[in-house]
């Protein structure tokens, strides 16, 4: 008996995103695997957004356009309309690499039997989107080196639905690392997550991100990790988790 070919729902959150957010929209509608619900969560955005999503609206599976607190509030409300066997975020800022992403993941999560998958990032500049500058390797994560502050890049991470029904919401306490703090808890549970890393670009993104803004982002973003990583029991301290940063670095000399 053949087996139903898996369900993926993508979700975008944006706010005020005009300049990007079309060419997120149609990377999605380009992948080439046909079971995909594109649900897309703005902030109730002042400039373009409102146009663009009413150009792309019958590629969009649901468009929720409201004010919110901040955006892991606005994950959590992709989170509740998301239907897919697969869940996964995309960024206003990202793209996925080519069109055969999303078919790549359903193979292998269906044929090995996966919880998740996780994928690797290239990271490029606004002004030249097709010159990465930066290689964001998710195979150098495991669960225990969550500890020392790695985790899989979560654009290019892809999570059965029940794993997203067991862990629950995004905490929107945190400013910067919530998603780190899911993933903490995703794969510090009580139940550990069978999955795979794929050894390849899967989505490219646009440096810049809230979390690479200045040292004062970089010392909250680190902060909250530490909180992230002992709420639920991994024990860490400041020390761990600046090793990384001079690993950090290779990313760049080796894109």
């Amino acid at each position: 008996m053949s087996q139903q070919p898996l369900s993926f729902s993508v979700i975008t959150v944006c706010f005020n995103s005009a300049e990007t957010l079309g060419r997120a929209l149609q990377s999605v509608a380009d992948q080439d695997w046909p079971n995909v619900q594109h649900i897309v969560i703005d902030g109730a955005s002042k400039d373009g957004t409102a146009q663009i999503l009413k150009e792309n609206r019958e590629q969009l599976s649901n468009v929720v356009s409201e004010s919110d607190r901040g955006i892991y509030d606005a994950m959590n409300k992709g989170l509740d309309l998301a239907k897919g066997d697969i869940i996964c975020f995309l960024n206003a800022d990202d793209y996925y690499d080519s069109n055969h992403v999303l078919s790549k993941v359903a193979k292998v999560m269906q044929q090995e039997d996966l919880d998740a998958v996780v994928g690797d990032v290239g990271f490029f500049r606004k002004e030249n989107m097709h010159h990465l500058v930066r290689h964001y390797r998710s195979g150098r994560f495991t669960p225990k080196r969550l500890a020392w502050g790695w985790m899989p890049a979560h654009p290019a991470l892809f999570m059965r639905k029940e794993v997203f029904r067991r862990v629950g919401h995004f905490k929107t306490d945190y400013q910067i690392a919530a998603d780190y703090e899911y993933v903490v808890r995703a794969f510090c549970g009580q139940e550990s997550l069978h999955y795979k890393h794929l050894p390849e670009v899967l989505v490219r993104m646009q440096m810049g991100g809230v979390s690479t803004k200045g040292i004062s982002a970089t010392i909250r973003l680190n902060q909250e990790i530490i909180r992230a990583c002992r709420e639920n029991g991994v024990a860490t301290n400041y020390l761990k988790i600046l090793v990384k940063y001079p690993l950090k670095l290779l990313e760049f000399f080796r894109p």
